[in-house]
C-alpha cells in the first residue's frame, strides 16, 4: 500500500524551525515566571517587610568620630621650643552591636547584654591581654594590661563614652605594638591605631602666662568654642569636630592661635543604629598636623627679665629706700617692645609657674591653691595675675610717667609753648576760692625756676602739671574737658585695646570719667594731669612709650613673627602694623618732651647710650595708708630708638629704685642679643687686656723684636 505522506521524516529546514519555536516558547515562559517572582517579591517588600525596613532605615545614621591631630609647636624667636607635642600612638576600640546587643528577661524585666555579646567581648579582651603580654613592652607587674583592664576600657555599657565614640584601650603604644596591630587588622576589625600628641612646655617657664595652656575640650566653657561648634554644625565638616578628651588652647597664644595650632582632625565615618551603637567603620580620614608659631619672644631676654623682677622684689624687701623697706612688693611686670617693628621681645608676669601642670587634664587642689592667684598674664590683665601685700593688682595708677603726654597736650592746646617758664614752689591749688585743694610735689620739693616745660618733666613737677595743663583744660572746656583728655589718652593707647590679640586683655580703668568720685570735673582733670586718674596694663604702657618714641605713631604689639606648616613652609608672616597716627603735634613738641624725659636714675649711671626715660611713683590706699607703686618707662637710644620698656612693681616704692633697675637689665640683655646700636654685643670679641697677655710662665709678654 502506498503511503499518503511524501516522506516518513521532516526535512532539515523543518526540524530547525521547530527547534527555534520551542526555544522561544521556553524563553517567554521563563520570563513570565521570573516576572511573577519579581512582582510577588515587590509585593512582599512593600506590604510585608516595608514597614520593618522603613523603621530600620530611619533608625540608622552615620556619625563622624574625630581622630585628634598633632598640635603645632610654639617657638621662641631663635627656634627654642616653648610649647611642643610629642607623638603618641593610641589603640582605640569601636563599640559595635555584636559587643553590646541586649535582651530583656521576661520574668525580671531586666535588660542585660546577651550571652553571645558577653562571650565575644570576653574573647576580645582575653586576646588583647595575651597579645600585649607577648608583643608589648616589658613593664612592672602592676602595669600589666589584664583582661579586666581591657574590658573596663572598652566601656561596653557606655558609661564614659557615647555609644559610637572611640574607647582608648592603651596610649603610648610601642613601635612593636603598632606594627603588630596594623598587621592584624583582620583579627581586630574594631580596633584603630591613631597618632596623638602629648603637650610639653619649656621647663625654664619662659613667658608662661603669655604662651598659655591647654585643657580638655569637655572642660571648656568659653565663647570661642561655642562659636567653633556652631560653625561646625553650619559647615557640616567632620574635620572641625572636637573630641571630648581632646586638649585645646585655654589662654595666651595657645588660645589665640587655637585654629592654626590644632590643625585638622581626622575622623572615622561610623554607621550607627537607633541605640547609638556603631555598626561598622565605613571610612577613615587621617588628621592633618597643626601649624607652628614663631614668636617674637627672645628666650634669653625673657629669662633675664623674669630673673631681674624676682631679684628686685627681693632687693626692696631688704634695702631701705626713702627710709623704709618694702616687704609688700610681691609681684612685678615688664614688657619690652621694639620701637620700629612692634615685636615683643619680653613679656614677664612674676611670679610665674610651670604650665606643664595643665597637661594631665586634672589639677590637684594643693597645686591649684598655689597658682590660682598668678596663672594669668599680669601684663594684660589684673585678674588672677598676682597680688601685692595689700592686695594691689598689676594695673596701678601711672604716676609721673603720664607727664610727657600731659606736656604734649598742654603744648598742642596752646596753654604753654616750648619756651614757657615756670617757678615751682612745691605745690599748687585748685577749686573754689576758700575751698581750695592743695597738690604737692613728691616729698614736698620746691624745684624753683624752670626754663622750659622739658624741665618740668625732668623734675616731675606735679605743681606745673596742675597749674599749666590740668586747670587750664577745665577753664577752656569746662565739663567737656574730660572728653578732650580721654581723646588724647586713647590716641596713645591708654584705655583702648592694644590689638595684640591676646585673650582676656583688659582695657584699663578710666577713673577720670567718674567726676563725681573725683569731686568735680576740674578735680578729675587735675588729678589726671599728674597720673592719679587712670590705671592701665603694662602692655598698654609699653605701647604708650613706643608711641612717644615713634612721635605719635601707635603700632600693634606683635607676639608672632610667622606661622609655618609641618613642612616648614611659611603660611603667614606678620609685619609692622600701624594702628593710629597723631598728626596734630608739631615737631618741636616732640623734641621738647624727648628732652624732658631725662629723669635721674642711679641704675643707669654707667649706661653707654643716651636714652629717654620717665620714672613714676603712683600712690594707692592700702589698710588706711598710701602705698607707693614703682612705675618706669623708657626707650633707647634717645635718637633712632630701638627698644621701649615698661616696668611696674606694685608696692615697690619709688619707680627709680624699684622698677628702673629691672629696665636696665632688660636694655642690657637686648643690647647683648641685638644691639641698641644695631650691633649685637655677643658678636663682638672681648677686648684683650694688656695684663692678660702673659707668657707661659705667667710673666708679661714684651712687644718688639
Amino acid at each position: 500500500m502506498k503511503s499518503i505522506f511524501k516522506s516518513d521524516s521532516l526535512s532539515d529546514d523543518q526540524k530547525t524551525n521547530q527547534s527555534l519555536s520551542l526555544r522561544i516558547n521556553v524563553f517567554f515562559f521563563s520570563t513570565f515566571i521570573i516576572f511573577c517572582i519579581i512582582i510577588v517579591r515587590l509585593a512582599i517588600l512593600q506590604f510585608v517587610e516595608g514597614p520593618t525596613l522603613k523603621d530600620e532605615e530611619t533608625s540608622r545614621d552615620t556619625k563622624s568620630v574625630p581622630l585628634a591631630s598633632i598640635r603645632g609647636t610654639i617657638y621662641a624667636q631663635a627656634g627654642e621650643k616653648l610649647a611642643y607635642s610629642t607623638s603618641v600612638q593610641t589603640l582605640y576600640f569601636t563599640l559595635t552591636k555584636e559587643y553590646s546587643e541586649t535582651s530583656t528577661d521576661k520574668k525580671t524585666k531586666k535588660t542585660a547584654r546577651t550571652p553571645e555579646a558577653v562571650a565575644k567581648a570576653d574573647r576580645l579582651a582575653a586576646d588583647l591581654a595575651a597579645d600585649f603580654a607577648t608583643h608589648g613592652a616589658k613593664v612592672p607587674k602592676d602595669e600589666v594590661i589584664t583582661k579586666e583592664a581591657v574590658l573596663k576600657a572598652m566601656d561596653l555599657d557606655s558609661k564614659v563614652y557615647s555609644g559610637f565614640m572611640l574607647r582608648p584601650i592603651k596610649r603610648g603604644l610601642t613601635n612593636k605594638e603598632v606594627a603588630y596591630f596594623m598587621e592584624h587588622k583582620d583579627k581586630y576589625p574594631n580596633l584603630t591605631v591613631s597618632e596623638e600628641d602629648e603637650r610639653h612646655y619649656d621647663k625654664d617657664t619662659v613667658a608662661s602666662q603669655t604662651i598659655g595652656y591647654i585643657k580638655p575640650f569637655k572642660k571648656t566653657d568659653m565663647d570661642i568654642y561655642r562659636n567653633i561648634l556652631a560653625a561646625m554644625k553650619n559647615e557640616g565638616d567632620p574635620g572641625l569636630a572636637y573630641r571630648d578628651d581632646e586638649f585645646v588652647g585655654y589662654d595666651g597664644l595657645e588660645l589665640q592661635y587655637q585654629r592654626e595650632l590644632r590643625g585638622r582632625n581626622g575622623y572615622l565615618m561610623v554607621g550607627v543604629n537607633a541605640q547609638n551603637i556603631a555598626e561598622g567603620i565605613e571610612e577613615v580620614v587621617p588628621p592633618v598636623k597643626g601649624n607652628d608659631l614663631w614668636t617674637t619672644i627672645n628666650k634669653n631676654i625673657q629669662l633675664k627679665t623674669e630673673q631681674a623682677i624676682l631679684d628686685q622684689i627681693e632687693w626692696v624687701h631688704r634695702n631701705p629706700v626713702q627710709g623704709k623697706v618694702h616687704p609688700d612688693a610681691k609681684t612685678g611686670y615688664a614688657v619690652a617692645m621694639e620701637v620700629d617693628t612692634g615685636n615683643i621681645v619680653a613679656m614677664a608676669s612674676m611670679p610665674d609657674y610651670d604650665t606643664n601642670l595643665w597637661t594631665k587634664g586634672t589639677m590637684p587642689d594643693e597645686l591649684w591653691n598655689k597658682m590660682m592667684l598668678n596663672y594669668r598674664n599680669g601684663t594684660i590683665s589684673p585678674i588672677a595675675s598676682g597680688r601685692s601685700g595689700h592686695n594691689f593688682d598689676s594695673t596701678v595708677f601711672l604716676g609721673s610717667v603720664i607727664k610727657p603726654l600731659t606736656v604734649l597736650i598742654g603744648l598742642n592746646e596752646g596753654f604753654i609753648t616750648t619756651s614757657t617758664t615756670y617757678t615751682d614752689k612745691g605745690s599748687a591749688t585748685f577749686g573754689r576760692a576758700g575751698h581750695e585743694t592743695t597738690v604737692r610735689n613728691a616729698g614736698g620739693h620746691a624745684y624753683g625756676y624752670f626754663s622750659s616745660p622739658a624741665k618740668a618733666i625732668e623734675k616731675s613737677s606735679n605743681a606745673f602739671m596742675v597749674e599749666m595743663i590740668g586747670k587750664k583744660l577745665y577753664e577752656k572746656y569746662h565739663e567737656k574737658g574730660v572728653k578732650v583728655w580721654d581723646k588724647y589718652m586713647k590716641e596713645f593707647g591708654l584705655g583702648v585695646s592694644t590689638k595684640s590679640g591676646l585673650p582676656n586683655e583688659y582695657l584699663g580703668q578710666i577713673n577720670y570719667t567718674d567726676t563725681k568720685a573725683a569731686g568735680s570735673d576740674q578735680a578729675a582733670l587735675v588729678y589726671a594731669s599728674f597720673g592719679q586718674q587712670g590705671r592701665y596694663t603694662v602692655l598698654q604702657l609699653a605701647q604708650y612709650v613706643t608711641t612717644l618714641a615713634n612721635e605719635g605713631v601707635r603700632i600693634k604689639p606683635q607676639l608672632v613673627s610667622k606661622i609655618t606648616d609641618a613642612k616648614g613652609n611659611v603660611v603667614k608672616q606678620f609685619k609692622r602694623e600701624v594702628l593710629d597716627e597723631v598728626t596734630t603735634f608739631n615737631k618741636s613738641y616732640w623734641n621738647e618732651i624727648k628732652k624732658g624725659m631725662n629723669s635721674d636714675v642711679t641704675a643707669f649711671n654707667d649706661f653707654p647710650y643716651d636714652f629717654a626715660r620717665k620714672t613714676g611713683t603712683s600712690q594707692q590706699l592700702g589698710k588706711g595708708e598710701l602705698r607707693d607703686n614703682g612705675v618706669f618707662i623708657a626707650y633707647a637710644p634717645r635718637e633712632n630708638p630701638k627698644l621701649a620698656v615698661a616696668v611696674v612693681i606694685p608696692e615697690g616704692g619709688f619707680g627709680s629704685s624699684s622698677a628702673a633697675p629691672v629696665a636696665r637689665k632688660i636694655f642690657d640683655a637686648y643690647d647683648w642679643e641685638y644691639g641698641l646700636d644695631g650691633i649685637p654685643k655677643k658678636n663682638i670679641p672681648p677686648k684683650e687686656d694688656a695684663a692678660d697677655k702673659t707668657t707661659g710662665d705667667g710673666e708679661a709678654a714684651e712687644d718688639g723684636h
